[in-house]
């Protein structure tokens, strides 16, 4: 999460989209969100280096994590929102995270690098709503059928996963429930504080539904939509406050707001740029 200078917004864009790593990148006026993936913890403290020393930005709120954990337990996963605002009970997969170890113990499996063969078939799977889009059909109507073994096979091993991803910026208004703010919430966990802990007490009785959860070993991070117009009062009664809430568990909280509307993918859940196809050997003659 940055807060870029505003004489300097496009120039932090293109820095943070020019990196391979980035997956995710947001910009608004107020707030940027980036996700980058990088193969060590050097990588990403060299990255946030540049940032600052470019000065591009105020301090940055960074948090590094391993992807191959249970750090990122909610990775934009909107499902309950979704339902609280059509007033549905219950959820059918929320929280989807991110995270495990590809290649690991599956079944009496040992943890291998991708074959080419693998990295051919996930490449695949990465490109194909691009692909789709580029072909004039709608990247988010492509489904997982129809597709060679070889991929289906990525996709029952779990190594990569189909998902459909909302656009906070077109979440219409809904029985006077509106979702039209991005609210970014970073702290310190206190000493004993339990991530589940905190989204139990969020989900259930603040009735507040975060669709990204980060947590670090000395920082959290998490966010979730908000509606600019008062919320009518609910059936099931009122709401445990939220800030107080997130006091119990972290301390130093910083919290960002942004109109959903306000924000500009600059790149949008581009995973096939972790995985680019692999240069062709050229044969040459004897």
């Amino acid at each position: 999460m940055a807060r870029p200078f505003a004489d300097r917004l496009e120039e932090f864009g293109r820095a943070i989209a020019g990196d391979p790593g980035n997956v995710v990148l947001w910009t608004g006026s107020q707030a940027s969100l980036a996700v980058i993936f990088q193969s060590d913890a050097g990588s990403a403290k060299r990255l946030l280096s540049r940032i600052e020393t470019s000065r591009l930005t105020s301090a940055p709120w960074n948090v590094t994590v391993r992807a191959d954990g249970p750090t990122i337990p909610v990775y934009f996963d909107f499902e309950g929102l979704w339902c609280h605002l059509a007033g549905l009970e219950g959820t059918l997969a929320y929280p989807h995270g991110l995270g495990g170890s590809v290649g690991g113990p599956e079944n009496g499996e040992t943890r291998a690098e991708l074959s080419s063969h693998q990295r051919w078939a996930v490449g695949e799977l990465l490109q194909r709503p691009f692909v789709a889009t580029d072909q004039g059909r709608g990247g988010h109507l492509v489904g997982p059928f129809g597709l060679p073994f070889s991929q289906r096979k990525m996709l029952a091993k779990g190594w990569v996963t189909h998902r459909t991803l909302l656009d906070p910026a077109r979440v219409p208004e809904h029985r006077g429930k509106m979702a039209d703010q991005v609210v970014f919430i970073t702290g310190t966990p206190k000493a004993g504080a339990k991530p589940e802990g905190l989204f139990a007490t969020l989900t259930r009785e603040c009735r507040v539904f975060p669709f990204l959860l980060v947590v670090g070993s000395d920082r959290w991070l998490l966010s979730a939509l908000g509606g600019s117009n008062p919320m009518p009062t609910e059936p099931s009664g009122p709401r445990r406050p939220v800030l107080p809430t997130l006091r119990t568990y972290l301390e130093g909280i910083e919290i960002l707001q942004e109109a959903a509307s306000g924000f500009v993918a600059q790149v949008d859940h581009r995973y096939d740029r972790l995985l680019p196809p692999e240069p062709r050997t050229v044969p040459t003659k004897g």
